[in-house]
């Protein structure tokens, strides 16, 4: 397959919307045909803004535009967390690769209906967690899977932003908007740190979580938030609060028996801080700090999605990984119980 893959995206309410868009239009091996936004204020809104990607493309009026047209492989599904498990669903059943921003919903029944539909089809379905062609984010991994830090026993996730109560432009990612969905911003955000703590430890034993309301004026919304994750002779936390004064101090570190990896921020990364109690044939004993190569958020992982459709690589993640971080995720939040054992 080495003519251009057409491409669509459904929806604008996701708070990568742009960015994805932007990242599709520039890839080279890709078309982008066009966009469906249902909520025609919201088109309105984005055709008379300043950003020039909305009137470059070519918007559709019906999704059927998308959904029958049988020239169109891929879409990337980008609607609000309200909205987005169920166009998904759509296109899977429609039979498009979907690049998935998360997360995927909060209805995991449905969630794994569509995975196992995808996966019926052959379709290649790729949830959006942006680090995970992250250069730091692999090498940890790397050194835990290799050994390398001994026996893990300890992660902690700290990745907190600041969003303002409402938010004119994007109600979705205001946290007014957000309230809708139970655990607040730890629904929101914290997929792309499970994400990361799954897998490197799988699927947690026991789950408690922390949401508070704790300056916003909704007080349905959860806007800091902890979730404990525990493991046989191991415990991850992820602290996610909506909060935080910029520039933010995001963080994620691993312990291990042999050693320990810290890498603060992880936007934009610089290094790691990487510890170990005996030198290797790569890296000395002691404190070392390893330089990490930032890349834009979306592109790699995109070129991936592509990549998978056209033959030429795996996936990054499996299907039983996507369903395990959904369900960790919901776990958390407190919409489904610690109940499943398979």
């Amino acid at each position: 397959m080495s003519e251009k893959i057409n491409v669509a995206q459904f929806g604008t309410k996701h708070g990568h919307a742009q960015g994805v868009l932007e990242v599709m239009n520039s890839h080279p091996e890709v078309n982008v045909v066009g966009v469906w936004e249902p909520d025609k204020n919201r088109k309105e809104y984005l055709i008379r803004s300043n950003e020039k990607i909305w009137t470059q493309i070519k918007w559709f009026d019906n999704n059927k535009n998308i959904l029958n047209n049988k020239k169109i492989l891929a879409v990337a599904s980008e609607g609000s967390n309200a909205e987005s498990l169920s166009h998904t669903e759509m296109l899977i059943q429609n039979n498009k690769h979907v690049f998935y921003d998360k997360p995927g919903g909060e209805d995991f029944s449905r969630f794994k209906k569509v995975l196992k539909l995808a996966e019926k089809k052959d379709l290649h379905l790729q949830m959006g967690y942006m680090f995970r062609k992250h250069e730091g984010f692999k090498k940890i991994s790397e050194w835990c899977k290799s050994g390398l830090l001994g026996k893990i026993f300890q992660i902690r996730a700290h990745m907190s932003t600041w969003i303002p109560d409402y938010n004119p432009e994007n109600e979705n990612t205001s946290r007014d908007g957000i309230s809708i969905h139970q655990g607040g911003i730890l629904f929101d955000l914290a997929g792309h740190m499970f994400d990361q703590i799954v897998w490197i430890l799988g699927r947690p034993n026991k789950i408690t979580s922390f949401l508070q309301n704790t300056n916003s004026i909704n007080k349905n919304f959860s806007d800091n938030t902890l979730s404990v994750c525990e493991y046989p002779g191991a415990i991850a936390t992820v602290e996610i609060s909506a909060l935080e004064i910029p520039p933010l101090a995001r963080r994620f570190e691993v312990y291990g028996t042999e050693g320990s990896a810290i890498m603060e921020p992880f936007e934009p990364v610089k290094n790691i801080r990487l510890s170990l109690k005996n030198s290797n044939e790569n890296y000395k004993k002691g404190v070392s700090y390893i330089n990490v190569n930032n890349t834009p958020r979306y592109v790699d992982t995109f070129n991936s999605f592509i990549q998978n459709i056209k033959g030429k690589t795996k996936p990054l993640r499996n299907y039983e990984h996507e369903l395990i971080v959904q369900e960790t995720l919901l776990r958390a939040t407190g919409k489904i119980k610690n109940l499943r054992q398979d």
